[in-house]
């Protein structure tokens, strides 16, 4: 829990110092500031302007709301009753999930993948009760790994799944959805300007009240106080996802979240951080995950095939930065470093 707070007051400190030489003491003065907990994370909103407060108090009422839904812990919530039946009808708010989670999985023939949770529980990563699971244990829950073999109804809700043991988790674009609701939230008070931190899965609504843009900061995968560079944009999605968010050690390795569905362990394909840009918080939040998983060389044909729909910031093992060309005069490389557009 302590790394989760560092992680979050870590990025609201980019967030600050990337903004800083641009607020504006009215601008400080008709800020209104809300933090939360949920989805087992520390969360920030801030709006600026009339109506303010009521965009916070509203905002905070469907955070809660969502993750008492999409809660894969909670044999109660939406997800976690389906899974445990084996199959159910989801709300309006899960039929966008699901969609968004099963239209993902094609795009990026299987890197995403929604069904990934019996392996993410054998890991403990549901729970964090970590251990190495033995290889047997492993390929018998990659068999239950094919979002694929979800069963769904779009326009009904319903789904079941083709295989007893399979169970879904939207974990991988829950807080993208969510930063999204709270962004039409925000905007239907009369908000016009706006930031969402949920947890470092950062929105942008509107520009910084002055006009100019917002400046995300990206942080540093081996150093939590570094930042590798900065990002100016508005009205957009910016969300990244590494190995150094949420791992543990056995016998002197570390393991982190971000699973490989070919594989069952955890992705190693040389990439340390994956940054996307995008203005669905949805579509952020899965690419990140997706391209982590794809390693370099295919995240980067993958952004050549789909250039209209995101852009990108790779960090690889190295602490290399490869920028996609969309964001050459939205980024800035820091502490030294050089990016290598493509």
């Amino acid at each position: 829990m302590m790394k989760k707070l560092l992680a979050v007051l870590t990025a609201v400190l980019l967030l600050l110092t990337l903004g800083a030489c641009r607020s504006e003491p009215d601008e400080e003065q008709d800020m209104h500031t809300k933090d939360i907990f949920a989805m087992d994370t520390y969360m920030t909103v801030k709006t600026y302007g009339k109506n303010g407060e009521e965009a916070l108090t509203r905002s905070e009422k469907e955070i809660h709301r969502l993750d008492k839904l999409l809660s894969t812990g909670s044999a109660s919530s939406e997800v976690g009753a389906i899974n445990e039946k084996g199959s159910g009808t989801l709300s309006k708010d899960g039929r966008v999930l699901l969609k968004k989670a099963l239209e993902l999985y094609d795009m990026t023939d299987g890197a995403f993948d929604v069904s990934i949770y019996p392996v993410m529980k054998l890991w403990g990563f549901t729970d964090q009760e970590y251990k190495v699971p033995k290889d047997s244990q492993l390929q018998e829950a990659l068999a239950l790994v094919n979002a694929g073999d979800i069963v769904f109804d779009a326009k009904t809700g319903d789904v079941s799944f083709a295989k007893d043991g399979m169970a879904m988790d939207f974990g991988g674009i829950a807080k993208g959805y969510t930063s999204q609701r709270l962004t039409e939230i925000i905007k239907d008070a009369g908000v016009e300007s706006a930031l969402i931190n949920l947890g470092g899965n950062v929105q942008t609504v509107g520009t910084r009240p002055d006009g100019s843009d917002w400046r995300i900061g990206i942080q540093a995968p081996d150093n939590e106080e570094d930042v590798i560079g900065g990002i100016e944009t508005h009205d957009m999605a910016v969300i990244t996802s590494g190995g150094y968010e949420r791992f543990f050690e056995e016998d002197g390795v570390r393991y982190h979240h971000i699973i490989d569905p070919s594989t069952g362990y955890p992705a190693d394909n040389g990439l340390t951080s994956v940054t996307i840009v995008c203005d669905d918080g949805m579509t952020a939040d899965g690419l990140s995950t997706a391209l982590f998983v794809m390693g370099k060389e295919k995240a980067m044909e993958f952004w050549k095939a789909h250039k209209d729909l995101f852009q990108c910031v790779l960090v690889d093992d190295d602490g290399a930065l490869y920028v996609s060309e969309g964001l050459k005069e939205g980024f800035t490389a820091m502490g030294g470093r050089t990016a290598t557009y493509f």
